[in-house]
């Protein structure tokens, strides 16, 4: 169901993108913000990981300076069936993680300096697992294919903006003007509405992959608490990596709202509990 959900918003997304186009330049102005899409997606699809670690100054690790993390990386990502990825570590007090890359043989996840420090060495296994758990199901890659469509949506209403647009649509200059403001936040609402579905699709395939899911429900609690006081000056001058994240590092509320890019805490909390109760596969290491 969560993959049927992506798919429809995903099309959706793409249906947005065309449509627009159209109503705001005309045939030649969609080709010409399509073929600069295009642009756009091969260009992350090969370099969105690197950006991201350089963004953040993540420094590479091993098993012999972060033996600890590289050694949950490693029997998790066995466990799972997927080839070991690259690790890293961020030096901010900030408790949090995430993972990227374009497929599972270029893969990398990334932990806080600060999520090490406050984190169990189970609760460390439980959010590991939901990394690789992205990793799995190609969500980094998802994620930078709407990130850039959704930017590709606002250039298209920055053009509209500029040069006016194609006054001959349908809907004539107030239809227009309607486009070029409610566009980029129906993009935006699309992108948020994928981004808190695959979460919830990584918590549980996490949970299953440590074979724990109290684990990754005790991290989660930590992390949420912790990520609402300690800043993390990176992410608040890159507010469009939030999603990447495994809990909001923006200091925004946590709410099953129209503008949040991750679910209710609360929410995924109860339903990693949930699991608990049903049997699941035997427990790592």
């Amino acid at each position: 169901m969560n993959y049927l959900k992506t798919a429809i918003l995903l099309a959706g997304m793409t249906a947005l993108f065309v449509g627009i186009g159209f109503m705001l330049g005309g045939p030649t102005g969609m080709l010409i913000a399509l073929a600069i899409a295009v642009g756009m997606n091969v260009f992350a699809y090969w370099n969105s990981d690197r950006m991201m670690l350089s963004m953040y100054g993540a420094t590479e690790v091993d098993a012999r300076s972060a033996p600890g993390l590289y050694g949950t990386v490693e029997q998790l990502a066995d466990r799972a069936g997927l080839p070991m990825p690259k690790v890293y570590i961020i030096d901010t007090d900030q408790p949090n993680a995430f993972a990227t890359g374009r497929n599972p043989e270029n893969a990398a996840v990334a932990a806080t300096s600060g999520l090490l420090r406050i984190l169990s060495t189970e609760e460390v296994a439980g959010v590991m697992a939901h990394e690789l758990a992205h990793v799995k199901n190609r969500d980094t890659l998802i994620m930078t294919i709407t990130a850039t469509v959704a930017g590709a949506i606002s250039m298209l209403a920055t053009f509209a903006m500029f040069f006016g647009g194609n006054r001959n649509n349908p809907l004539g200059l107030i239809g227009t003007i309607l486009i070029m403001i409610l566009a980029p936040i129906a993009a935006m609402l699309v992108q948020m509405a994928i981004s808190r579905t695959r979460e919830y699709a990584a918590d549980r395939a996490g949970a299953e992959i440590c074979g724990h899911p109290l684990w990754l429900a005790s991290a989660l609690d930590k992390l949420e608490r912790g990520a609402q006081v300690i800043d993390n000056p990176e992410a608040e001058n890159n507010p469009a990596t939030a999603h990447m994240f495994i809990v909001n590092p923006l200091h925004a509320r946590s709410i099953d709202g129209l503008f949040t890019t991750h679910p209710n805490m609360q929410n995924r909390i109860a339903k990693l509990r949930e699991m608990a109760g049903a049997p699941v596969a035997g427990p790592w290491g």
